[in-house]
């Protein structure tokens, strides 16, 4: 059952245009990379592309498909793209290996959690404790946000790391093996597995979420290249204005993004693709936002994450949770809040 949810902010202070937009001027292109394929994750960005939200903005944004959270950093990093959304915990191991001043910068949290689960055949013993996938075979893709942060849950529940046996599977492949039974297991954001869903009933299924873990972890944010928040911070700042004015409306009505969404990809069901707004809205509006509002953080929760990423992946350096994320650009929080029945 989907919570409800409330505009706090007025919609008259949400629609407001910014000064940029004003005065007929010529429009700024901005390229946005997404950290994958466009699905109803990320239909709010689509909306404030088809609303003119963007525009209103003084930006003409092109809006990509991705290739994993590495491919955005390194794109924005490049400067080939000046924006995209990309996993927090990918963003300190780049930022780690590249010592100094930081090249890409988390500009708002988009998943306030992770979307982290392992999802397994109960008819194969997978329960609700991750023990249970001891001895299993648990299929992922090679490189994959979810697969890598499986220490921190199995350090937590005091399981060996290496306590199953993984079977690397490309992303396109990893439903069928479920369906199959080549595999007990597969390792998922929630949100990604309404394609599983849709083939496998949900009683025989177990999910295994990250967060119920203890492993508190922001997931996907909106990146920025230093070089354009040190030259045009309000650029970036009003491409996250339009884009928080989206999101808000996606949480009081989905229907609007999903359409604008497949504008661009016609191919995807519509009835599909709104109950997986319904799961990402679980983790873009988690807990968190109650108090600090949509797109902020908690720097201690940051900086334990920095303390496990450069821990389990063994990094050399440790990033400074400021070099990570910046928080000057955010909209103002009284537009970012949501209120919840």
């Amino acid at each position: 059952m989907h919570r409800r949810f409330f505009l706090a902010a007025s919609a008259a202070t949400l629609a407001a245009p910014a000064v940029l937009a004003q005065g007929g001027g010529k429009l700024t292109p901005l390229k946005f990379t997404l950290d994958f394929r466009i699905n109803g994750q990320t239909a709010p960005f689509f909306l404030a592309h088809s609303k003119g939200y963007y525009k209103d903005e003084g930006l003409d944004v092109t809006i990509d498909t991705g290739a994993g959270s590495v491919a955005s950093i390194t794109r924005i990093a490049s400067g080939v793209y000046q924006m995209g959304l990309g996993d927090i915990s990918s963003l300190v191991e780049f930022n780690a290996q590249n010592p100094g001043t930081p090249m890409v910068q988390a500009v708002y949290q988009y998943y306030n959690r992770a979307p982290f689960v392992i999802i397994g055949r109960k008819d194969r013993g997978v329960t609700g404790d991750f023990k249970s996938l001891a001895g299993k075979k648990v299929a992922a893709a090679a490189v994959e946000s979810t697969r890598r942060a499986w220490p921190m849950v199995a350090r937590k529940q005091g399981m060996r790391s290496d306590a199953f046996q993984w079977q690397t599977t490309d992303f396109s492949a990893r439903d069928n093996v479920m369906v199959r039974g080549d595999v007990d297991a597969a390792t998922y954001f929630h949100d990604s597995a309404i394609s599983l869903f849709a083939r496998m009933k949900a009683d025989d299924l177990s999910v295994l979420k990250y967060s119920d873990a203890g492993v508190d972890l922001y997931g996907n944010a909106i990146l920025a290249s230093s070089n354009l928040i040190a030259q045009n911070p309000k650029l970036v700042a009003a491409f996250l204005r339009a884009t928080n004015r989206a999101i808000f409306e996606t949480f009081a009505n989905p229907a609007p993004s999903i359409a604008a969404m497949r504008q661009r990809e016609p191919i995807l069901d519509e009835k599909m693709e709104l109950e997986r707004w319904g799961v990402t809205a679980q983790y873009v509006g988690a807990a968190d936002t109650r108090s600090h509002g949509l797109g902020d953080m908690k720097k201690l929760t940051l900086e334990q994450q920095v303390d496990e990423v450069v821990d389990v992946f063994g990094l050399k350096v440790k990033p400074a949770s400021d070099a990570i994320f910046n928080t000057s650009m955010l909209p103002l929080r009284s537009e970012r809040i949501l209120l919840r029945s």
